[in-house]
């Protein structure tokens, strides 16, 4: 399967904007073009399309939440592209990505605790549960280098 992570643009965005996730997952995954806003007026912030060779089938975005603290805000596969193995690629993907900054010591994820697929898949790649937000609404999950 040709999975790779891509930047952003003006040629890709629309598309980007596009993708949609199920019903029930709605809760949990915030809008990409709400991300992409976002990113646009804040620094470090980081913005991905996953694609499946030319066709972009999802969404990351993480943000440098300090020097050696990376935290992914945002990540999302397609409805009609889910089941298929391309999120857990392109989760080791955006690791991989994450980890060439030498400086970046932890990266840190959060979801709701009542989502048991993402608990299940995050701990797969080494995510640690830390306890639940300052707000007890998202339980924060994390990877020490």
């Amino acid at each position: 399967m040709d999975i790779s992570l891509r930047e952003v643009t003006q040629e890709n965005y629309e598309a980007v904007c596009d993708l949609e996730v199920t019903t029930e997952q709605e809760p949990y995954v915030a809008c990409n073009m709400w991300s992409l806003v976002e990113a646009a007026y804040n620094d470090g912030h980081s913005c991905r399309a996953i694609y499946l060779a030319q066709q972009p089938v999802g969404f990351f975005m993480w943000v440098k939440e300090t020097p050696q603290l990376m935290s992914i805000w945002r990540f999302m596969v397609d409805k009609e592209y889910q089941q298929q193995g391309i999120g857990r690629q392109a989760m080791a993907l955006a690791l991989a990505e994450i980890k060439q900054d030498a400086d970046i010591k932890q990266i840190e994820i959060c979801y709701n605790p009542g989502n048991p697929v993402a608990k299940n898949f995050y701990a797969s790649f080494g995510f640690v549960e830390q306890g639940l937000d300052d707000d007890n609404e998202d339980m924060l999950a994390l990877i020490t280098l």
